[in-house]
């Protein structure tokens, strides 16, 4: 523990898949591994107050945290790699930085004064920066600045980190510059020059690296790495090779072996001992040693860009490595799926998740996914809109209800089943108004769900506008399908199961937001289970029938 808070602010140039987030959350977990409490907060140049009303195609997931705040998908990496709660501190875009300097103009807070970009929004910046850092809470503070080092938007964001550098003092903030070293197979050489004027374009905003990590697919041989450091006016230990990866999860032990963590608690003046990672390498073990395999189908209508599912792909590797299988996921676009192709595209599946969403486009798909799991008895998990789309195929097709439907795909649907929740009915702004954060849910005993968290009480994370209308739920709970879990204080539905099937369960919130390497959610860890036995059940009635 620090007696003051250190920062180290992690700025890019051009880089590569591999970037600053995870060298970011991977330098996190070494210092974290060695006492130093840490958090990591991400800076984001658009002018978007926050990713809430962003499409997924443009920015992968919106990440939501236990205070609701809409995030970057970054800060589920730190969570995962931490398994520390980030909060909306963690989270500061340009919209917000503007929005909050013109609230105080128009408040009088300036006296009159000419209003600018600096001093005025580089001190908001430096303000949310160290906001975390004056809590009390953390020793050292990790700061990733979103964008390109040279971008227009990006400015400001460096000329903060240039003030803060120097109201701060040695040893308490420190610049790590992300950068990309190619390779021309052409030329059959590693080229230096894209880091070098990286680099040459922070200089000019008055921001010298202190320690560069180069992105690289071939190693870094000394000579290389001299010249970098001779160019580049940082000594030879600073140059940090960051070679491609089979999993990120690998990266914290290889920027163990570049000595990424000592050159950093050196520069901070801090000391630097072993880090223990032995549940992260446990974790690592299982991961890459499998004992089996399972085939799970996501069912979802982003399923081009894996960013859209970002968290649901890291929490069926964390629930895959606690069972010791890999579980391969197989995306499947909802709009693609009909009555005609269900069978030949999920039969052969062992489990089927039904992911999260907004909108019509590509609900029958998803309706179609669940009425063939739900009849074919294969393990199914359905997520707020999956969940959803779980009661809708229920009522159809067991109730009868043929017209039952969401408000939001039909608002003059003759039974919603699914329904616009009452403290949204007035909202007319679509940012930061829906149900979101961590709300209460209380699970029935003899459930799945109870099983599976080994709680009546649980705490998970939401992120919609529309609920189970609860003047279906006798008739539904009639007809077999049990409402599990509800919140206590509004009675809204949060768990809903088919207890005469294999493992059939829908809930509201996100479970996946929780997941981490330390702790993989319990729900995706039953779920994995559930399709490994419903995998070797199949192969024994398969070798018993032959």
């Amino acid at each position: 523990m620090t007696t003051t808070t250190k920062y180290i602010f992690v700025t890019g140039g051009v880089t590569s898949s591999l970037g600053k987030g995870i060298i970011a959350a991977s330098l996190a977990k070494l210092l974290q591994a060695q006492g130093y409490r840490t958090t990591i907060q991400k800076l984001d140049p658009y002018i978007n107050v926050d990713p809430g009303t962003m499409n997924p195609y443009e920015h992968g997931e919106c990440y939501v945290t236990d205070d609701g705040a809409e995030t970057d998908l970054d800060l589920g990496h730190y969570e995962r790699f931490l398994n520390v709660t980030t909060s909306q501190s963690n989270n500061v875009t340009t919209g917000r930085i503007y929005q909050s300097v013109i609230e105080k103009e128009r408040r009088g807070e300036f006296l009159g004064k000419t209003v600018q970009v600096i001093p005025h929004i580089t001190d908001e910046i430096k303000e949310r920066v160290q906001i975390l850092g004056k809590s009390g809470n953390f020793d050292i503070v990790i700061t990733e600045i979103g964008g390109t080092v040279g971008d227009i938007e990006s400015l400001p964001y460096i000329e903060a980190v240039r003030q803060l550098k120097w109201d701060l003092g040695e040893h308490n903030a420190i610049v790590i510059h992300l950068t990309l070293v190619p390779y021309l197979s052409a030329a059959g050489e590693l080229k230096t020059k894209p880091t070098q004027h990286s680099v040459k374009t922070l200089m000019e905003s008055g921001v010298m690296a202190d320690i560069l990590v180069c992105r690289t697919e071939h190693e870094l041989p000394m000579d290389l790495r001299r010249k970098l450091a001779l160019f580049c006016n940082v000594r030879e230990e600073a140059v940090i090779q960051s070679i491609d990866a089979s999993t990120i999860y690998d990266v914290p032990n290889l920027m163990l072996e570049q000595g990424l963590d000592k050159v950093v608690l050196k520069k901070l003046d801090l000391q630097s001992d072993a880090p223990d990672l032995t549940q992260w390498n446990q974790f690592l073990k299982r991961h890459k040693n499998p004992k089996d395999e399972v085939t799970i189908g996501l069912i979802g209508k982003y399923v081009e860009l894996q960013d859209s599912y970002k968290s649901i792909l890291e929490s069926f590797i964390h629930a895959g490595a606690e069972n010791e299988v890999k579980v391969k996921v197989v995306p499947i676009h909802s709009e693609h799926l009909t009555v005609e192709n269900a069978s030949q595209s999920l039969a052969h599946l062992d489990g089927v998740l039904v992911a999260p969403g907004f909108g019509e486009r590509g609900v029958d798909g998803k309706i179609e996914a669940v009425k063939f799991v739900r009849e074919n008895n294969i393990p199914f998990l359905g997520i707020c809109l999956g969940m959803q789309m779980a009661v809708i195929e229920y009522a159809r097709n067991v109730l009868g209800l043929q017209n039952a439907n969401s408000t939001e795909m039909n608002e003059h649907t003759s039974d919603p089943v699914i329904d616009l929740m009452e403290s949204q009915k007035n909202v007319t702004d679509k940012g930061g108004t829906m149900r979101l954060g961590a709300w209460a849910c209380h699970i029935e005993d003899g459930s799945i769900a109870k099983e599976v968290y080994q709680s009546n009480a649980i705490m998970e994370r939401h992120r919609h506008r529309y609920e189970f209308n609860n003047a279906y739920k006798q008739q539904i709970e009639d007809a077999g399908m049990k409402a599990t879990g509800l919140n206590p204080e509004t009675g809204l539905v949060e768990i809903v199961e088919i207890p005469t099937h294999r493992w059939f369960v829908g809930v509201q919130y996100h479970p996946e937001y929780k997941s981490t390497v330390a702790n993989p959610h319990p729900l995706f860890v039953a779920f994995v289970k559930a399709a490994l036995d419903h995998k070797n059940e199949e192969n024994r009635v398969s070798m018993a029938q032959k």
